[in-house]
């Protein structure tokens, strides 16, 4: 006898190539079954009319900024991930050594959102005030901050939350100096080998070339901002993906849209797309500074992707079973199968002529965009209800 079952949608599972019409049946917080008529087994909790609607596992959004109140640019877990359609939000290193502890006690703990977080190299975090000006001292400029041994440690000792490390090396986080972003680089490559969970660096307008930050990537790594638009990005002078891009993707490296205020490029999407260069996994990059635009949430990145013609079966993926796997959460989190976490995502798309905008304000017209409706997050429901900034004719 099932707690809940979601009667009649179209349910999207990647990690079982399943899409078809059909019931999800939840149990103790745990996936049951998925099937057909699954409500005449009985039920003894609630029934859902899913019908017109879009199943698939919880998404998984790789990519955010969630410590609201101590990182300037973090928002609200769950207005801006719970409330859009994710189940599973990984802060990517907006805590470092010395803030984690806050962050945990008082986001990771008390959110309705999975916060999950990929711990900053620098034990400041991102302490830097982008809307202040160009004078803030980046998290990275002085190399002392990228404590190993401190972030060792607390990797280990909240190691159930923590999935990875993360570097900004970008000459406004760690300064115009190749070999101090060289250094940089070196130090968070020697924490995630010790605590032995990937590395995700944000590349970009970098000291250092993006074949030199490529090399020192192994496979599970993740490159997020792929799309951007600044130099050291995925395509050479010619436009070409360049060779060391794809030869990362090709020994696993994840490759990640991270979209964010100033890291989504159309041209270079497309390009990108174009030459095969597919992302690995689809996320927002959600912080402060984009809730109103560009961004807004990760379905509206998502909506972006499936009007640049990526199939619908292949957004759903890099929504879930992938951005799982990049966590060391595969099989529990990203998928319907039995036994997983009942986590699951249910959105209408929604036919019209929708308007979304790259991080630099060009403008494109797309047929599809995702609009959510509930979650499902370890067994309990949660509508959807967006913000006042979602009155956007996107």
């Amino acid at each position: 006898m099932f707690d809940l079952v979601l009667c009649g949608g179209r349910v999207v599972d990647p990690s079982q190539g399943f899409d078809a019409v059909a019931d999800v049946g939840i149990v103790g917080g745990r996936v049951a079954a998925v099937g057909v008529d699954l409500a005449r087994g009985g039920v003894r909790g609630t029934v859902v009319d899913a019908a017109g609607l879009l199943v698939t596992p919880g998404w998984v959004d790789l990519h955010t900024h969630v410590y609201w109140g101590v990182a300037p640019l973090g928002v609200e877990a769950d207005t801006y991930c719970l409330r859009r359609g994710v189940t599973t939000a990984v802060d990517a290193g907006s805590a470092g050594a010395q803030t984690f502890p806050g962050f945990k006690r008082y986001v990771i703990d008390v959110s309705e959102t999975r916060v999950l977080a990929m711990l900053h190299i620098s034990s400041l975090g991102m302490a830097r005030d982008e809307s202040a000006g160009a004078d803030v001292i980046g998290e990275l400029e002085d190399i002392r901050w990228a404590n190993v041994d401190r972030a060792i440690e607390v990797a280990r000792a909240y190691a159930d939350v923590i999935t990875g490390i993360k570097v900004r090396i970008s000459t406004y986080h760690v300064g115009e100096s190749a070999e101090r972003t060289r250094e940089a680089l070196r130090r968070a490559r020697q924490a995630a080998d010790a605590i032995g969970k990937p590395l995700m660096v944000h590349p970009g307008q970098t000291a250092i070339p993006l074949d030199e930050v490529l090399a020192s990537l192994v496979d599970g790594d993740v490159l997020t901002h792929v799309y951007h638009g600044r130099t050291e990005g995925v395509l050479d002078s010619a436009g070409q993906v360049r060779a060391s891009v794809r030869a990362a993707a090709e020994r696993n490296v994840h490759l990640d849209v991270g979209h964010g205020r100033g890291s989504f490029s159309w041209q270079v999407a497309r390009a990108g797309l174009e030459q095969g260069l597919l992302p690995s996994t689809i996320s927002s990059d959600i912080h402060a500074w984009n809730t109103a635009g560009p961004v807004f949430d990760l379905a509206t990145t998502a909506s972006k992707l499936l009007h640049l013609g990526l199939p619908l079966m292949e957004v759903v993926r890099r929504l879930t079973s992938t951005p799982a796997a990049c966590i060391g959460r595969a099989g529990e989190l990203g998928t319907l199968a039995p036994g997983a976490v009942a986590d699951v995502s249910l959105f209408k798309l929604a036919e019209g002529d929708w308007a979304f905008q790259d991080s630099a304000g060009v403008e494109e017209h797309g047929r599809v965009r995702f609009e959510p409706v509930a979650v499902i997050r370890g067994g309990r429901w949660h509508p959807c209800a967006l913000g006042a900034d979602d009155a956007r004719t996107m």
